[in-house]
């Protein structure tokens, strides 16, 4: 039924409920005000009320309602109609509003009391609600939000919805038992199937509700494990403004047919869903959460291009990671061997995007006729094209500068076997486009290999998780959670009771009781049943930080050394904490729940995300020329200003984000980190420096060589484009607090400017981790995103004259003096500190204030004379990144005992072995970052 927003004040009132209805809402109103003698003006007015416009109200206890100022009146009456019986209750406005206690975004409505049993009101709920009155003589009717009501009546009291340990299908002992929350439901039976998803005898149970928690119940002897189930949900839906029989999956499964069509009844402590030494098969540990390194690895992009896989049908496939010598796998082997320790996967939960079924998708290796038996309306079936030829020749034979790659990849986007994942179906089921075989039970035991392989190799596992959104609501088809409660899930607009789609897609609502649960609940499984080690919340501000701390609690009683970070970014409905306090960055100080931190990652690679354009180009950050390799749209003297404001945010950043690191501005001025602005936020916010992530590129938005060509000038060599991407990996490793690092970026990673690949296929995703190619000009980027790009990148293509294409040597320099880079940072504790008292006391910044020399940051790590001696065989660590296209020398009071760190001295970059040390100045080579350490006397 369709809603619009009308807008009205002083008003007459009734709340109205219907089921079924067999007349329309306007006659409906009629008569329910006819039973108050009000009826004549109704119908004076009659063709004004059309249709429902809007949920301004809010039933948010058994005794209050909430209504939008423009709806306000002094009395109210409640009506219900079910089962074609009508029932009314009049409310009263409160005249004492400022005692009601309101959600912060509702503190404007205007508050009723309800006098209503509490049975009464649960049968209510079971059909729709509507408030209808009047504004000066004209009739109006708006719909009415439930959740906060649902959360009192079933979660408030002891042994209520949300203390039940065992939602979903569960075996226990010789019988299966089903349950579901779902209070606003008529009847819910469970569907049962075979292997074959034929019904099972009996084909169904019947489910009994019990009214204290809202949760229905039905128990079997007779299912095994392995069945598979649906739910039959009659409950009335907002979306079609009917009694609807919704069958659904359960939004609590644990195994899933293929694609998601059925659930299936699984134990997960059963030999049958685990690989061979599952159980007892080592994880590797780390000490404090400031050892991680987290990389961020997509499982499809892990293989996807491997040479080497033992078998192509394991291509972009969980089993890659259990190779035992591909090239994806001996990269793994050599970055573990240097010091990283966690692989961070995108999500790997049941998506919603991607056929399931290998033989329906397309990938670069069908050739023209597998295509136009998949899709037989693209347009290259309309041409005579060799039918023999892949996907993968054809791309390869388009003119690089023009838009026919992607144009194709447009085209195949529906069918192809890719996307990142952050479109949730359910959120307790590995996906089943990255297992061989989706059905059942064998993806489980897919992906628990997959995960015992990597701690095999000697990383933690971290799982990409997205409780923010699912990827539909309603009644549309990847819908479950909204088809079982609707409108309680999900986050509703607060006047026109629209689904909010801040995130993307469509908002879940973790402030309510049963959606956190949900969330919690899920972490745990993941934790214990999956041995994840630790989880990246995307969009982690759109979430409360109560429940944040409490999920984080309750997955440590299952596995102590969990991690959660996210991130904490302030906008959408919830901003500035206008629902509830955030799960945001500021938030969260104090915490060691990390959260990604856009003052370093800005500062280094330039800002303006959002821009096209050349206003991309105007953006230089410290990482790719800034005031020291101005690009030709950048003025000289502004680019000084705007260089040194980014130096003190850097210098902040290196010193884990704390809020309170003291600093010499660049002004001259003794402040602290929460002094230096960012925007009209402080660049320092951090309390711990487990609260930061740091990082300068990621899945989202431009990769790293990609970014820094849309911003260097036109004549910078090849090497040197090389160097600026080492010195920008520089920072987030050397900084105190968590490094994250995008797969891929160490070999110079290119996605052809492609500014969000979400889904956008094998072709602008490439990983070539033999080293040979970095994806560079592989086609213009996808017009949805980049056409406003397109003629600044065929401008840039032009005038770089190849020097922005690099050779298979270029890109081994860039991963050998990467390792060293985190080779450096694992051999000292001091790069790794775990209190901002420790990192206050320790670490000084150099060649600041308003004399500095311009692209040199200097930081100093001092662990002399110190009480507590944290590096056993460093007494002072001096590291040096200049970003200036000549050498830089610093003066320093007494370098004695001061040596070039052994990893450079022995490394692969012959220019950083040029850093020198005089009696008192160090020298660090253009576009370097040089360390140096002073050994302690043993």
């Amino acid at each position: 039924m369709l809603r619009h927003l009308l807008t009205y004040s002083a008003l007459s009132l009734s709340l109205v409920m219907f089921s079924c209805p067999k007349q329309t809402l306007a006659q409906s109103l009629t008569q329910s005000l006819a039973d108050t003698k009000e009826s004549t003006l109704v119908q004076q007015n009659y063709d004004v009320i059309k249709e429902i416009n809007g949920y301004s109200a809010h039933w948010i206890s058994i005794n209050t309602l909430l209504l939008a100022p423009h709806y306000s009146a002094n009395s109210v009456t409640l009506t219900s109609q079910f089962n074609d019986q009508r029932r009314m209750v009049e409310l009263t406005k409160l005249s004492k509003q400022s005692q009601i206690a309101k959600p912060p975004h509702l503190k404007a409505f205007v508050a009723y009391q309800i006098n209503i049993k509490e049975s009464d009101a649960k049968q209510w709920l079971k059909s729709e609600l509507t408030v209808s009155g009047f504004h000066a003589n004209v009739p109006f009717i708006t719909g009415v939000q439930i959740a906060r009501l649902l959360d009192e009546l079933y979660t408030t009291k002891d042994n209520d919805a949300n203390e039940e340990s065992q939602l979903g299908a569960t075996i226990n002992h010789k019988n299966v038992t089903f349950k579901l929350w779902a209070p606003t439901a008529r009847s819910v039976e469970v569907l049962l199937f075979n292997d074959n998803k034929q019904p099972l005898s009996p084909s169904y149970l019947l489910m009994n509700e019990d009214s204290n928690t809202g949760i229905w119940q039905a128990s079997s002897p007779d299912i095994t494990s392995g069945s598979y189930y649906q739910y039959k949900v009659t409950t009335f839906h907002p979306a079609s403004g009917k009694v609807e029989s919704i069958i659904t999956t359960d939004p609590y499964s644990l195994s899933l047919s293929s694609n998601s069509e059925y659930s299936q009844v699984v134990n997960l402590n059963a030999s049958n869903t685990q690989p061979k030494g599952w159980k007892n098969h080592l994880i590797p540990t780390v000490k404090n959460p400031e050892d991680n390194i987290f990389y961020e690895t997509h499982i499809n992009d892990f293989s996807a291009h491997d040479n080497k896989l033992s078998s192509n049908n394991i291509r972009g496939k969980y089993a890659a990671f259990s190779e035992k010598n591909s090239d994806g796998i001996n990269h793994l082997k050599t970055l573990n061997k240097a010091g990283i320790n966690n692989i961070h996967l995108l999500p790997a939960f049941d998506i919603g995007t991607v056929n399931e079924l290998e033989t329906n998708t397309v990938k670069l290796s069908n050739t023209v006729k597998d295509i136009c038996q998949i899709k037989p309306t693209t347009s290259i079936c309309q041409n005579k094209l060799d039918e023999n030829k892949t996907l993968a020749q054809l791309l390869t034979s388009f003119d690089a500068n023009s838009g026919d790659a992607q144009a194709l990849v447009e085209e195949l986007r529906t069918v192809d076997n890719y996307n990142w994942g952050y479109d949730p179906f359910h959120y307790t089921v590995p996906e089943g486009s990255y297992a061989q075989n989706p059905e059942g039970v064998t993806r489980i035991v897919e992906f628990r290999q997959m995960v015992q392989s990597i701690h095999e190799l000697g990383f933690r596992v971290i799982m990409d998780v997205v409780y923010n959104h699912t990827h539909q609501a309603g009644l549309e088809k990847t819908a479950v959670l909204d088809k079982i409660v609707p409108n309680y899930y999900q986050r509703l607009h607060p006047i026109t009771g629209q689904i909010e789609q801040s995130t993307c897609c469509d908002n879940t609502a973790t402030e309510h009781a049963m959606m956190e649960k949900l969330m919690i609940d899920s972490l745990v499984v993941w934790a214990r049943d999956y041995k994840i080690d630790g989880f990246r919340f995307d969009l982690m501000a759109h979430q409360p930080k109560t429940a944040m701390l409490k999920a984080r609690t309750t997955v440590q009683a299952v596995d102590s050394d969990t991690y959660f970070y996210g991130e904490g970014w302030n906008f959408g409905e919830v901003a500035n904490n206008s629902q509830f306090e955030q799960a945001s960055q500021l938030a969260l100080s104090g915490t060691e729940i990390g959260t990604f931190t856009d003052r370093l990652r800005d500062a280094v690679r330039g800002g303006a995300f959002t821009a096209s354009g050349n206003g991309i180009r105007k953006s230089q950050g410290i990482g790719n020329g800034l005031a020291t390799f101005n690009n030709e749209l950048v003025n000289s003297g502004k680019a000084l200003n705007t260089y040194t404001l980014l130096a003190d945010q850097l210098r902040i950043g290196l010193a884990g984000n704390l809020a309170n690191f003291p600093l010499e501005s660049a002004e001259g001025l003794q402040v602290t980190g929460k002094d230096i602005p960012y925007g009209d936020q402080p660049a320092g916010y951090a309390f711990d420096p487990a609260d930061t992530i740091n990082y300068v590129s990621k899945h989202d938005n431009q990769t790293l060589w990609d970014n820094n060509q849309y911003r260097l000038p036109f004549d910078m060599s090849t090497h040197d484009r090389v160097r600026f991407q080492l010195l920008s990996l520089s920072y987030p490793i050397f900084a105190q607090g968590i490094p994250f690092l995008h797969m891929g970026s160490e070999l110079l990673r290119s996605k052809s400017f492609l500014r969000d690949s979400y889904d956008y296929g094998n072709w602008f995703n490439k990983v070539d981790f033999s080293g040979q190619t970095n994806n560079y000009n592989v086609g213009l980027p996808p017009a949805e995103k980049d056409q406003e790009n397109w003629q600044l990148i065929k401008r840039i293509l032009e005038k770089n004259q190849g020097r922005d294409k690099v050779s298979a040597n270029d890109i081994t320099f860039s991963k050998q003096a990467f390792l060293s880079l985190i080779k450096i940072r694992m051999s000292s504790p001091l790069f790794r500190l775990t209190s901002a008292e420790a990192i206050i006391d320790r670490i000084k910044f150099l060649n600041t204030g308003k004399n500095q020399q311009v692209g040199l940051i200097a930081m100093l790590i001092d662990d002399e004379n110190k009480a507590e001696v944290i590096d056993n065989n460093n007494s002072q660590i001096l590291v040096l990144f200049n970003s200036s296209r000549e050498p830089k020398s610093m003066a320093f009071n007494n370098t004695q005992g001061f040596i070039l760190h052994p990893v450079l001295a022995n490394g692969n970059d012959k220019m950083v072995k040029e850093s020198q040390i005089n009696l008192n100045a160090f020298t660090v080579p253009a576009l370097s970052t040089s360390v140096f350490i002073k050994p302690r006397k043993h």
